[in-house]
């Protein structure tokens, strides 16, 4: 029986304009600008980028450092538009990206739950009935109405872990969240994901530790200087990183798939 598509990337590229001069305040870049004096350099985070990945599979996406791999979770998460080509996806996306990002420093923990929540795109009537659930799992006890601010990234991650894993996703996007919290807090996380997966949540996860990406993954996908050059078996994409990382070159193979 042929499966379903959860993600389709076709063509992607996502070019970003970097400033080619030294601007020291922002007094002096609103004058170069205002008399167009500024000139960019144009960096292509991405570049025909195509795959499709089906509904159930858990696709690990490796890469160094500077790959792209961040970008791509974030155009098929939607928070980055792409510049070229496009990218459809099939099913609710819950992306656990640069968890607490968007929080607010001076609110507390609990006024946070909200704004997050909001950012999410939830109603205050949809976080109020899953408030409790929230704190409980965060962990947080009474540093719940502690503003943010005195937060370590731990517990400012856990938090966000919480809120925005408050909803079932068909499609999961992990970028580096399993390093959340401490050992007892991170194997709850892991946990609570493969409860989703064996749901049968599509997956996509970025994680430099090839022991997560083996526990969590069925597939994988070799992304270098934006470009997919591999993609396919596990084990295959696994061996490709792990000769790259050895040696410091990248074997430039570029295989082009229309579907994992």
């Amino acid at each position: 029986m042929k499966k379903k598509i959860a993600i389709k990337a076709e063509n992607v590229g996502m070019r970003f304009n970097l400033s080619a001069d030294k601007v020291d305040n922002l007094k002096e870049y609103f004058i170069r600008f205002v008399k167009r004096s500024i000139t960019f350099k144009e960096f292509w985070a991405l570049k025909n980028v195509s795959f499709t990945v089906e509904k159930g599979d858990r696709v690990a996406i490796l890469g160094y450092n500077g790959a792209g791999k961040s970008t791509l979770l974030k155009v098929i998460a939607g928070v980055l538009k792409p510049t070229e080509g496009s990218v459809k996806t099939y099913g609710r996306v819950v992306p656990l990206l640069e968890l607490g990002a968007g929080f607010d420093p001076q609110y507390t923990g609990a006024e946070n739950i909200y704004l997050y929540g909001a950012i999410l795109g939830h109603t205050k009537e949809f976080i109020e009935e899953r408030y409790d659930s929230i704190v409980e799992f965060s962990e947080l006890g009474d540093f719940i109405n502690v503003p943010v601010k005195n937060y370590s990234s731990g517990m400012k991650s856990r938090l966000g872990f919480s809120i925005a894993t408050v909803v079932e996703p068909e499609i999961l996007i992990l970028d580096e969240v399993l390093s959340v919290g401490d050992v007892k807090f991170r194997k709850k996380c892991m946990k609570y994901i493969n409860q989703m997966m064996d749901g049968g949540v599509t997956v996509l996860f970025v994680s430099h530790s090839v022991n997560q990406v083996r526990k969590v993954c069925n597939k994988g996908i070799f992304l270098d200087h934006g470009e997919v050059t591999f993609a396919g078996d596990l084990e295959k994409a696994i061996e490709i990183y792990e000769s790259d990382e050895q040696y410091g070159k990248s074997k430039k193979r570029r295989r082009r798939l229309n579907r994992l």
